[in-house]
């Protein structure tokens, strides 16, 4: 196989349609938040009091600290200090 424009465009092309259908196909999957799963400063946001935003959880599990899940995957999610919640832990 030669690398001619004609085949590097058409490989581009193709990695490009690949990408995007994946893309596609992420975005299209329903989600919810989930409490107490996360690693400490892997959140998506709002950590509780003291937090801003994503990252800034201080501690693993941390149960005002959310993170994106697939839906209906949360109450299943098992950690070292329980199940994953649909709302805040103490």
């Amino acid at each position: 196989m030669t690398n001619t424009p004609a085949t590097i465009a058409a490989a581009l092309a193709l990695s490009i349609a690949l990408g995007s259908a994946a893309t596609a196909q992420k975005a299209g999957k329903a989600m919810e938040k989930c409490y107490g799963v996360s690693l400490a400063g892997k959140n998506d946001c709002k950590a509780g009091a003291g937090t801003s935003c994503a990252g800034t959880s201080k501690v693993a599990y941390q149960g005002d600290a959310w993170k994106l899940v697939k839906a209906g995957t949360c109450t299943a999610i098992k950690t070292p200090k329980g199940n994953g919640s649909l709302t805040p832990k103490a």
